[in-house]
């Protein structure tokens, strides 16, 4: 199965950008949507954003909606730019993947996942 490594995470000031990567075992493009999901401590998982397969239909949590982008390259890494940082965005963020044309909203809805990076935003 996949093999997802998250790689960015870190301390960032309240304002501050970021920009996590995912690395997957093998190549996802045209394989497998990607996303990501965020848990901070004593919360429930929650969306962040996902793309199609194909690099298409890109999907974003309110929580984050205007300050973040998502992108991947044509073979195995998938990206997460977050702008505006504030410190409610600390959490530990996850990468997932699963075998479908598009990403889902729900973490029930992917099958593989990343071991997860700490972003922590305060001053």
């Amino acid at each position: 199965q996949v093999q997802l490594i998250e790689s960015g995470g870190g301390l960032v000031q309240p304002g501050g950008s970021l920009r996590l990567s995912c690395q997957a075992s093998e190549r996802t493009w045209g394989v497998y949507a990607m996303g990501w999901f965020r848990q901070a401590p004593g919360k429930e998982r929650e969306f962040v954003a996902a793309l199609g397969q194909y690099g298409g239909d890109a999907i974003f949590g309110d929580s984050v909606k205007g300050r973040s982008g998502i992108s991947r390259d044509y073979k195995d890494t998938v990206f997460l730019e977050m702008n505006s940082l504030k410190p409610e965005d600390t959490a530990v963020h996850y990468c997932a993947a699963d075998r479908r044309v598009n990403g889902g909203r729900y973490s029930h809805e992917w099958h593989y996942w990343g071991q997860g990076t700490q972003v922590t935003v305060s001053s």
